[in-house]
């Protein structure tokens, strides 16, 4: 006959068993994927659904018309950018299309001042060579798409270094 001990012994060996059988089971839930970068979240066509114009320096001194919407103006309907990539997901050319009088310029190629998110506002820069040497804007990325499939540009015009007047592009993907 065993005893209470015996019993209480054999049980805890059985638990410890079983425990360590079933928990030292190594799930393969698939292979390690690079983190997923600003660039793949720009890539693609997106079409114009807002303009926006900010005066900067009526802001800035308490004016009064400080924003003008330019969406139904000026043929800015029917403006799309394209941002595409190379096979490595790196940033290559850009290219805007429609009838729009032109704010940046219309074709050339882009990079921005990290991959990842910083924290800070993300910084595009627009180039008119492929060696990106010739810089000819700088946008403000203030939305990446996420939880929204919304991308918001920000494109600041200044004069010494003092912002006068702005442009806040809200694009969605073409599908």
């Amino acid at each position: 006959m065993k005893t209470r001990s015996q019993k209480a012994l054999f049980g805890c060996l059985l638990m410890f068993i079983i425990a360590t059988s079933v928990g030292c089971e190594k799930k393969d839930d698939g292979s390690y994927v690079a983190p997923i970068t600003r660039y793949e979240k720009i890539n693609g066509k997106w079409q114009l659904t807002n303009l926006t114009q900010t005066d900067e320096l009526a802001k800035a001194t308490g004016g009064t018309l400080t924003q003008v919407a330019l969406f139904s103006k000026f043929g800015f309907k029917d403006l799309q950018m394209t941002f595409n990539v190379d096979a490595q997901g790196e940033p290559t050319s850009y290219s805007v299309s429609g009838t729009a009088p032109e704010l940046f310029a219309k074709s050339g190629f882009w990079s921005m001042d990290s991959p990842f998110t910083t924290g800070k506002t993300a910084k595009m820069y627009l180039y008119a060579d492929e060696a990106k040497s010739q810089k000819t804007d700088e946008l403000e990325v203030t939305t990446v798409p996420g939880a929204t499939n919304v991308l918001e540009l920000r494109l600041v015009r200044s004069s010494e270094g003092t912002p006068f007047l702005s442009y806040q592009f809200s694009l969605k993907p073409v599908e």
